[in-house]
C-alpha cells in the first residue's frame, strides 16, 4: 500500500485519453469518454499498488484533483500485464469508467501531457495535470 507522500508521474497516451474508443480488442463495444491513468510496473511494485488478484489488498482510493473538478471520487487500481499478476497497471473510475475521461476533458488533457499522482494517505490521492 502506498505511503503518505509517495508520488509518481505518468505521461498520457491516446489509449489513456480514449480508452473506450481507441482499442485493440473487440471484447466490448465502443464507449466514448472513458479514460484511465497508467501505473508503470516499477511504480506498482515499489509502492505496492495491487489489483483484485491480491486477496485482502486495498484496491480503492479516494481521489481529488488539484483543480477541484474531482472531489472525493473513488478510483480503483485494476488491470494486470499478465494473467493472475497481483500488481495494478491503471487507476480507473470505480464503477464509472468515464470519470477520468470527464476530468481529462475538463483540464483539456492532450497526448504527451503528464499527470502527477500524490498519495496524501495510504488510501487517498491527489492528481494534477502539468
Amino acid at each position: 500500500m502506498p505511503r503518505t507522500g509517495d508520488t509518481f508521474t505518468t505521461t498520457l497516451k491516446q489509449a489513456h485519453l480514449e480508452w473506450g474508443s481507441h482499442r485493440h480488442t473487440n471484447t466490448r463495444g465502443t464507449v466514448y469518454g472513458e479514460g484511465y491513468l497508467h501505473i508503470p510496473r516499477q511504480v506498482a511494485t515499489a509502492l505496492d499498488i495491487y489489483n483484485s488478484n491480491c486477496p485482502g489488498a486495498n484496491i480503492t482510493y479516494t481521489c481529488n484533483s488539484v483543480d477541484g473538478f474531482l472531489q472525493n471520487v473513488s478510483l480503483k487500481a485494476s488491470g494486470c500485464s499478465t494473467a493472475g499478476d497481483i500488481y495494478a497497471k491503471q487507476f480507473q473510475g470505480n464503477g464509472n469508467l468515464q470519470l477520468l475521461g470527464q476530468w481529462f476533458r475538463h483540464v483539456n488533457a492532450q497526448i504527451g501531457d503528464q499527470v502527477r499522482i500524490l498519495f496524501t494517505s495510504p488510501t487517498e490521492m491527489e492528481i494534477e495535470l502539468f
